[in-house]
């Protein structure tokens, strides 16, 4: 099965001289050799249906059409590669083994919206990652794909790294701006958005780490070839971090739309010849699914939101019937209830009682009513926060108590787990 990312990568061959044997820069090269117009760029970007990977899933050609185009001052390009979604580790391996198909990704992006710098954000607690990063920076910019006048044309591009502290918080795309800005990560109000107020107030673009190392393909494929790897709307291929009870853990590059039993089986099926009890799609916010209804799904957008959940950043959260679901609920309600910045009143303060009747649950003090106020409390959270962390919050713990309520119940009745007993 082809994967296009990581083929063949490990910690030893990601220099920029590996890069260009397996081709690299050449997507770069030949957009100036065609002369290619941003127009023509980000129709192609429009035609490969290449949607966001970092959690969104919105159309890339699409928002990179929003870029003020005869805008007279600065605009920014930013990477969000502030990776803190429990279950998502595949931007870290794009970043330690290939950094040079991200860096020519956003040149490629930078020169389709006219900007002229821009920053790759990327989370405090992998700083090895970093330092890697900073040395293909260096490359880059020696052997003339970065700063002025690159390859000897009139277009001129400045990419720098900036290190987060490791906040879940600076993920959100506007709380990420304020952290590069120096100011206390915090979402922002929308609308104004950053295509029309960014960065230091100026047109910005952001994108996930996966979403631009996804550039350099389609320019050099053309977008159609790589709508095809994929299905309609769905194009392309996604790179999925399995984690949990699976024999081989490990990030999967596999067309949009693979069945999720053939994932599955290319992780090495479930751990111990278990069986598959729950499953999280999408990263740790996203409602969970029955191990029942998984297996009959595809990997792609449309299929899994049909299903009731979001592909999310792709991380794959297998459990099996050894887990308690509500012992993985609290550790997941207290990971939200930790990690809120406390801007908005029904997230500073819900994500602490969601926390806390969950942990009751789980202690062996639940009451009956406890379950259908945990549902009342995520429908008070859910849409009344500026940023999406609320729903994130209350997604999960929707989710756990009506899949599993049975369980739920079990709990409170009998003031023990009912997987232990």
């Amino acid at each position: 099965m082809e994967q296009i990312l990581l083929k063949g990568l490990d910690g030893g061959n990601w220099r920029l001289a590996d890069y260009l044997k397996r081709d690299g820069y050449a997507a770069l090269k030949k957009m100036f050799a065609d002369k290619m117009t941003p127009e023509q760029v980000i129709d192609e970007l429009k035609k490969s249906a290449l949607r966001g990977r970092g959690g969104a899933g919105f159309p890339t050609g699409l928002k990179w059409s929003f870029m003020p185009k005869n805008y007279e001052g600065d605009k920014y390009l930013v990477c969000n590669s502030d990776e803190g979604e429990p279950g998502t580790f595949k931007d870290r391996d794009i970043l330690y083994h290939n950094p040079h198909q991200l860096i020519e990704g956003m040149i490629i992006a930078a020169y389709a919206m006219g900007i002229k710098a821009g920053y790759n954000y990327i989370h405090g607690e992998i700083f090895e990652v970093y330092e890697r990063f900073e040395e293909a920076l260096e490359e880059a910019r020696a052997a003339g794909f970065l700063g002025d006048n690159i390859l000897g044309t009139d277009f001129s591009f400045q990419l720098h790294s900036h290190m987060g502290y490791g906040a879940y918080i600076c993920g959100e795309e506007t709380a990420l701006l304020e952290s590069i800005e120096g100011k206390k990560g915090q979402p922002r109000f929308k609308p104004p958005f950053p295509a029309s107020f960014g960065l230091y107030g100026k047109p910005t673009t952001i994108n996930n780490t996966e979403t631009f190392a996804s550039v350099p393909w389609i320019i050099l494929n053309g977008g159609e070839k790589y709508l095809e790897l994929g299905r309609p709307n769905n194009g392309g291929t996604k790179i999925f971090s399995v984690s949990g009870h699976v024999e081989r853990p490990g990030n999967y590059e596999v067309p949009l739309g693979t069945p999720f039993a053939k994932l599955l089986e290319m992780a090495g099926g479930m751990r111990g010849g278990h069986k598959l009890k729950a499953c999280i799609p999408g990263g740790s916010s996203m409602p969970v699914l029955t191990g029942d209804v998984m297996m009959d799904l595809d990997m792609d957008y449309d299929s899994i939101a049909k299903a009731g959940s979001y592909l999310g950043s792709g991380a794959v959260i297998i459990m099996d019937e050894t887990v308690c679901m509500v012992k993985a609920l609290q550790r997941l309600s207290y990971f939200y209830y930790e990690e809120s910045c406390g801007q908005c009143t029904p997230c500073r303060e819900g994500t602490g009682w969601l926390y806390r009747v969950v942990d009751r649950i789980e202690n062996g003090m639940g009451r009956n009513e406890d379950l259908d106020l945990l549902l009342n409390m995520t429908d008070n959270i859910q849409g009344r926060t500026i940023c999406a962390l609320g729903d994130a919050a209350a997604m999960p713990v929707r989710s756990f108590v009506r899949n599993f309520r049975d369980e739920f119940q079990y709990h409170i009745d009998h003031k023990h787990c009912l997987v232990s007993s």
